[in-house]
């Protein structure tokens, strides 16, 4: 085990470093430029969209999941693990200068969450429970190459609904039996069984009740860890201003502190980013591509949104629980006990009961958010009832093996399978990216010209592949045409 976890450190290390790095900074800054930086100058566009009425059927219900709804799905994703074991794990290996590289990949990979989900959208398909799609359908569709997108389902398969669920398994089984002081040998395998249960009872529900439970949780579990962590930065706010100034002086290497060089603050703090809000890692827009809107931007715009949602809110949220309540990086520990050491630490033992709560919300609402990634592209494979309920069981049975294994392997195959997925991604948005500001231009035209803009296929005649999007009804459905308003 020693040896799969050392080779798979080094194989991941060397594949972030010199191939995904590169391209993930190269196409995020190109897009960004591109756009026009759409992922700051359109921001109150985001939060208008977010809550845009969702187009309805010839019955006057509703075609698929809301723009919110789908918004809840990725944010359910985004928000688990890595906003406190990996925020824990950046700042114990990296220093505080790791979450300035977190920040920052957040601000240049919202453009590139702005182009995939735009993207997802765009070539999505209909299904029985409303619309599916993602990077696996664009590939496809928009590049002609349904071998690269069965590679990208396949890869994304392994990597979220069983490798990351199994880490939020294994967080949430790590949290209560901290909570009970490590006593209670059975206590793992009890959580597993109870997890595996409520999972199954979400899951095979379909996309709508996954939506239900997301829509619920994910708004409540960041109100309360957002109240958590200003209680505790206010108990400490004599000392916000120095961590302030580590973040940035700390950002560009030698650190002091945990010694640090500047690679190892680089590569922690956009690795564990991109863990956390998954910009251009290419799971978002299977989330987005389930949404019924009127124009695929509006996705490309609320996605976007969820990188800033999970990175300067929720992982922020972290960050500075630690770094105002552990002045002694050099010793603290790593990971989710990190974070848990901060929490007890400025409030005492009885938080560690509420920390479970919070990483239990945060946790399972991710487990959804990563088995419905996983449904999404085992539909794409193939759509055989036989198959689904397999995946359905596999994923399941992930849940249960996660509480009980050791995290390390799962967190370093994370690591390496996540680089691939975010390089076979990258490759495909770059190229299909010019689809994209094509879309942006329109919605800015119709923006402009006071409408809520429509997008429908006869649009765009050069681009073959555009499975919906047929003609305005089929797009607005039963929405009320604003008065004067011409298309």
């Amino acid at each position: 085990m020693d040896v799969l976890n050392d080779f798979m450190l080094l194989a991941g290390d060397r594949l972030w470093t010199w191939i995904v790095l590169p391209v993930l900074l190269g196409l995020g800054l190109y897009f960004t430029i591109r756009s026009g930086v759409v992922q700051l100058r359109w921001f109150p566009e985001m939060l208008r969209t977010l809550t845009n009425k969702t187009p309805t059927d010839e019955h006057g219900k509703p075609q698929s999941v809301s723009a919110f709804q789908a918004f809840t799905i990725s944010a359910a994703s985004r928000v688990g693990v890595g906003n406190i074991a990996g925020v824990g794990t950046a700042i114990a290996i990296g220093g505080p200068g790791a979450v300035f590289w977190m920040w920052t990949m957040a601000l240049v990979g919202g453009a590139s969450s702005f182009v995939e989900s735009t993207l997802g959208q765009l070539f999505k398909v209909r299904d029985k429970s409303g619309f599916r799609g993602g990077p696996a359908y664009y590939m496809w569709k928009g590049l002609n190459a349904r071998w690269m997108g069965t590679l990208f389902a396949g890869i994304l398969i392994i990597c979220f609904p069983f490798a990351f669920s199994s880490l939020q398994a294994n967080t949430i089984t790590a949290t209560v039996s901290s909570s009970f002081g490590g006593k209670l040998e059975w206590l793992p395998v009890v959580i597993g069984i109870v997890l595996a249960i409520l999972t199954a009872l979400v899951v095979f529900g379909g996309v709508r009740r996954i939506a239900s439970v997301t829509q619920a949780v994910v708004p409540a579990m960041a109100l309360l860890y957002l109240l958590l962590g200003l209680v505790i930065v206010g108990l400490n706010i004599e000392r916000l201003p120095e961590v302030f100034a580590s973040i940035y002086t700390s950002a560009f290497g030698a650190n002091q502190v945990v010694g640090a060089a500047f690679g190892t603050v680089l590569m922690t703090g956009i690795k564990r980013g991109m863990f956390s809000n998954e910009a251009g890692l290419g799971s978002a827009p299977n989330a987005g591509a389930s949404a019924a809107v009127t124009h695929p931007v509006k996705q490309g715009l609320v996605q976007t949104l969820g990188v800033y949602f999970d990175t300067f809110l929720v992982c922020s949220i972290t960050a500075f629980i630690i770094l105002v309540s552990t002045p002694d990086l050099a010793n603290a520990a790593k990971g989710i006990d990190l974070t848990q050491d901060a929490i007890v630490g400025a409030l005492g033992p009885w938080s560690n009961v509420l920390l479970s709560v919070i990483i239990f919300l945060l946790a399972f609402s991710s487990i959804l958010g990563n088995y419905y990634y996983g449904e999404s592209n085992i539909e794409f494979i193939s759509t055989r009832p036989a198959v689904l309920l397999g995946y359905r069981l596999l994923a399941v049975a992930a849940i249960f093996v996660g509480s009980i294994a050791s995290a390390d392997v799962i967190w370093n195959s994370a690591d390496t399978i996540m680089g691939v997925m975010a390089l076979v991604n990258l490759i495909a948005i770059g190229l299909l990216s010019g689809i994209a500001f094509k879309l942006m231009r329109d919605y800015s035209r119709q923006r402009k010209l006071g409408l809520d803009p429509v997008f429908t296929r006869a649009l765009l005649p050069e681009v073959s592949g555009i499975e919906c999007w047929e003609n305005e009804h089929s797009v607005t459905g039963n929405l009320p045409v604003v008065k004067g308003e011409t298309r």
